[in-house]
């Protein structure tokens, strides 16, 4: 009996590898939409693309980049992509409109949005209140840079009507609406952020690059991006969520030790805004504030209600079932696969 167990396992094992890879994952081929893939806030997603994780996994992923977390959401909303690589506090919004979507692995421990002035246009600036008619720019209206003015702006005292939200990007764009005076603040993320403050052309007044920084300005832990993907995705393809988690964990992992110039030889040239030194500043400055293992915080959820709570009256009377935005049984499953990443 034992014997002939044997030669029927390796029967088994000769026969099906070649077939087992693609019939235990029921979507080979995936589509992810992000709102401004070069930003870090993204950096596992470029990592897991670039060093061949996804396809270590058996998968075929396609990136589609949009301006901004809310055209990367529209596009699952709409059926043009499978899952978004964008900001956790979507999945909170989400059910609150009755279309459940639901985070499985994170990329970051905190936003990583930093708001700052226009040093040219608010040289006179003293406090938030100072922001009042201004025009500032986010990634795109909706966005969580957007969701980020809208906090700040609350706690003093400020309505999101106060100011005029301008789309302006992740990029160069930024950039140039920030040097050219067109806007008067931006909410945004490195590298733009790194590359304006070390040209002098925007003064830092919110930093949520800094883990500490965050939570004391959310007052708990918030996660940020992170890919999260509708309800019903998980439930008919929990093989294929499993697989791209377990690439996301292994580039969470690899990144928390790799060194500046392994980034840099990583990421596509593009990425660098024409300036390695700014890139690299900007990676040490978001590093710490990347996910080490992909894991949510058990708060996290808590948090990201409570900010948009802030200002949404009829969001914050709502009763969400906040445990259903997020899951930590797919990462769990990860590390467990690859404990050094």
């Amino acid at each position: 009996m034992q014997r002939r167990h044997l030669v029927a396992g390796g029967i088994v094992a000769a026969v099906l590898p070649p077939f087992a890879v693609a019939q235990s994952i029921e979507k080979p081929k995936v589509t992810i939409a992000v709102g401004g893939k070069n930003l870090l806030y993204y950096l596992p997603l470029t990592i897991a693309e670039q060093l061949g994780y996804f396809k270590d996994e058996g998968l075929d992923v396609t990136i589609a980049d949009f301006a901004g977390g809310s055209r990367a959401l529209a596009a699952v909303v709409g059926g043009s992509a499978d899952v978004v690589s964008g900001a956790f506090e979507h999945t909170v919004n989400m059910q609150f409109k009755g279309q459940p979507m639901r985070a499985f692995v994170l990329q970051g421990l905190a936003p990583q949005i930093v708001l700052g002035i226009n040093p040219k246009t608010m040289a006179g600036y003293k406090t938030i209140a100072d922001l009042k008619g201004k025009k500032i720019g986010v990634t795109a209206p909706g966005s969580s840079t957007n969701v980020m003015v809208n906090f700040v702006l609350a706690k003093a005292g400020l309505k999101p009507g106060d100011v005029s939200i301008v789309g302006v990007g992740a990029g160069n764009g930024a950039v140039a609406a920030m040097r050219s005076g067109q806007i008067d603040a931006m909410s945004n993320l490195d590298p733009v952020v790194t590359l304006l403050q070390r040209s002098g052309d925007m003064k830092i007044i919110s930093d949520t690059r800094i883990v500490a920084e965050s939570e004391k300005v959310f007052g708990g832990p918030m996660p940020a991006g992170c890919l999260y993907a509708p309800q019903p995705f998980l439930d008919k393809n929990p093989n294929t969520v499993q697989a791209l988690t377990n690439a996301m964990v292994r580039a969470n992992k690899w990144i928390q030790s790799a060194g500046a110039a392994d980034i840099i030889k990583t990421v596509p040239e593009g990425f660098l805004l024409g300036d390695r030194a700014v890139y690299i500043d900007a990676f040490m400055a978001a590093k710490g504030a990347l996910s080490p293992d992909g894991s949510f915080p058990v708060k996290g959820a808590d948090t990201a209600f409570r900010a948009l709570a802030s200002v949404d009256e009829k969001l914050a009377a709502a009763r969400l079932d906040l445990n259903a935005v997020y899951t930590n049984a797919f990462v769990q499953k990860a590390n467990a696969k690859y404990p050094k990443g």
